[in-house]
């Protein structure tokens, strides 16, 4: 009987976990915030293709990374790399233009990710400014990476990786 009702007792914080898991707040989140040159079509055009380079690249590293700080201090050391990319991008579809990257705060207005929303307020960011960055802009989030992933965001709870850890799953 005192099995069933360890198990038992288990089972209920596994569903609450589930049922109000935690969901970052707003000061756990670094977005990502990417400028077109102005807002003509190729601009937004090419916009995407920087995207595509810039997200293909960050992915992998981004993915590894347990916490906003450890995000925020990775890309820090990469923002020539992402210019690079992107400026190689530029040139391979015939723009002269250059491109800047910079990590800041910036207001962001509410979005929303699948079953994710981001309330409006001001964000850290990595912002990528293409030319002269005042067309429509593509944003997402780079932490928990929300965009940088294929498959859906997902939580980890506290409470369940420790249970994991001791019934060994």
């Amino acid at each position: 009987m005192k099995k069933f009702c360890i198990t038992f007792f288990l089972f209920v914080i596994i569903i609450l976990t589930a049922m109000f898991g935690t969901q970052p707040t707003q000061t756990e989140y670094l977005r990502v915030h990417i400028r077109a040159n102005s807002n003509g079509a190729a601009d937004q055009s090419v916009k995407y293709e920087v995207k595509d380079a810039v997200v293909a690249y960050l992915s992998p590293l981004v993915e590894g990374c347990e916490s906003k700080r450890e995000a925020i201090e990775l890309i820090r050391g990469l923002l020539s790399d992402i210019e690079d990319i992107a400026e190689d991008t530029l040139r391979a579809f015939g723009y002269s233009y250059g491109a800047c990257a910079s990590l800041r705060r910036e207001e962001f207005p509410t979005r929303v990710y699948e079953d994710v929303t981001l309330e409006a307020g001001v964000y850290d960011a990595l912002i990528l400014e293409l030319g002269s960055g005042e067309g429509d802009n593509w944003w997402c989030v780079v932490y928990p990476p929300l965009c940088f992933t294929a498959d859906k965001v997902v939580y980890r709870s506290f409470i369940w990786e420790i249970l994991r850890h001791y019934i060994g799953g």
